[in-house]
């Protein structure tokens, strides 16, 4: 199974966007995949259903950060190199998508009923969600 296919999977258990991003990838960069699931859960839904940056897009941010960020060394350089692979992403996933903006992309606000039921009765997951995971694993698969 493909990275790709593992991430879509994942999203389609329990586990949210953020979750199934970051998990992922957490293994080949030195995370325990259990702490990855922890480490995520609150970013699902644009950060705890706010609505806010894309929990996708929130956990291929974690998996760059993993790769290239900046450690106990204090090199500097690693953090520039993280924000620009961090722009280059979200350039990408908004050329394609519009937005990275959890609401905007789905057009409701998922944290009221309201928006709960937009979401479920327009089936939201399987039309927009499933693409938004696979999208971030793709990008990542591309500037890892």
């Amino acid at each position: 199974m493909s990275r790709v296919e593992d991430a879509i999977s994942t999203f389609k258990g329990d586990y949210n966007c953020a979750q199934s991003v970051l998990s992922t990838y957490s293994h080949q960069y030195g995370l325990d995949r259990d702490l990855a699931l922890k480490l995520a859960t609150g970013f699902g839904g644009g950060i705890a259903r706010y609505g806010r940056t894309c929990g996708a897009v929130t956990g291929a941010f974690m998996v760059i950060g993993l790769k290239y960020g900046m450690g106990i060394n204090n090199k500097v350089e690693e953090k520039e190199k993280t924000y620009q692979y961090i722009r280059e992403f979200s350039n990408r996933f908004q050329e394609i998508h519009g937005s990275v903006i959890c609401k905007e992309l789905l057009g409701c606000d998922i944290n009221t009923p309201e928006g709960k039921g937009y979401y479920n009765q327009n089936q939201l997951f399987e039309k927009k969600c499933l693409q938004y995971v696979k999208t971030s694993a793709k990008i990542l698969e591309d500037i890892l």
